[in-house]
């Protein structure tokens, strides 16, 4: 029996437990039956490695995994995602307890943007909004007014009086997008950026273009705009994940990260989907938080509840203010 000490030794020092596990066992069975076991549901954004989307009751967008989470009556959440996401879950389900299988799954996008420098940002720009991308840590839906996802990020900003003045982070691509698509001036834009979304090589896309003609070129709005303006569709993950879906279109070369090609995959069989390829020697984009997560570190994780998100009260009241904010003008604008 491992001790508490050595638990809280792994999880400050690795993230996770490294426990060993019986090679002969058969982990997708044996995490159905912990499942059962704990009254457990298990989320997984589209990014996670494809055995770990496969053992998932729910795959998909951040957001939305939480809020399908909430309306459950699991008494535990595991989230496969990276640990903003997490937060999340546990802001909309407070009573739940949410955990990730690795403390140490960050994201460069939140990390880009530190509450205390966004905090000073913020009173540098008195009397404007603020709107923040939902991939941003507990503390920043703290100090935001709406939460807005990259699905309804112009429909939200569009909704609000033109004369405003609006703060949006953390993403500046995002940012940069919105404004673009909403001709508004007055948005002033937090510098923080994903580096799987900046990593992709222009020249290397406009190669595969000629090398398949007829492919489609679509991306996620954290891409840089160069790369946007080639796209023929801009969307959320699950946005492009559905366009694959309706398209008459055959191959898509697809700039996110490339764990969507496994439900692209699965869903069109007789579809030819490309990654994006990055200004490096490697041959895909993969974000390398999300892939911190393996099968096994979920079994464990699950098995010993642990590592688990704690959140203050008084952030989780505060964090959830803006994303109520956004469900309401989501109604109202019927999204």
């Amino acid at each position: 029996m491992i001790s508490a000490q050595e638990i809280s030794k792994n999880l400050n020092e690795k993230g996770f437990l490294p426990l060993p596990i019986d090679p002969s066992l058969d982990l997708f069975e044996e995490i159905e039956k912990l499942k059962k076991e704990k009254n457990a549901v298990i989320l997984a954004h589209y990014y996670q490695e494809g055995d770990i989307q496969d053992i998932a009751d729910f795959i998909g967008d951040s957001l939305a995994l939480s809020q399908k989470a909430a309306n459950t009556d699991a008494d535990i959440i595991l989230f496969a995602g990276v640990e903003f996401m997490a937060e999340t879950a546990k802001i909309l389900s407070p009573d739940k307890k949410v955990i990730l299988p690795d403390l140490k799954a960050g994201c460069s996008l939140a990390d880009s943007c530190p509450p205390e420098p966004f905090k000073k940002f913020k009173e540098a720009h008195p009397n404007h909004l603020v709107i923040s991308y939902v991939n941003c840590s507990a503390e920043i839906k703290a100090l935001t007014d709406i939460v807005c996802t990259s699905t309804n990020a112009v429909q939200i900003v569009e909704s609000l009086p033109k004369e405003l003045a609006i703060i949006f982070g953390p993403d500046r691509n995002l940012g940069a997008y919105v404004k673009k698509k909403t001709g508004r001036e007055n948005i002033v834009i937090w510098d923080g950026a994903c580096m799987v979304h900046e990593i992709f090589s222009i020249e290397k896309i406009d190669k595969l273009l000629l090398e398949n003609p007829g492919a489609e070129l679509i991306a996620h709005p954290e891409c840089e705009a160069d790369l946007l303006e080639k796209a023929s569709y801009i969307g959320s993950t699950a946005g492009l994940l559905k366009y694959t879906q309706t398209s008459k279109n055959n191959t898509f070369i697809v700039a996110t990260e490339s764990g969507i090609l496994h439900q692209m995959q699965k869903s069109s069989p007789n579809k030819t989907f490309i990654p994006a390829p990055p200004n490096n020697s490697c041959a895909c984009n993969d974000c390398p938080y999300m892939k911190l997560n393996t099968l096994e570190k979920v079994y464990n994780c699950l098995k010993y509840e642990l590592p688990a998100i704690e959140l203050p009260a008084d952030l989780i009241k505060e964090a959830k203010k803006p994303i109520v904010k956004m469900l309401e003008i989501s109604a109202k604008l019927g999204l």
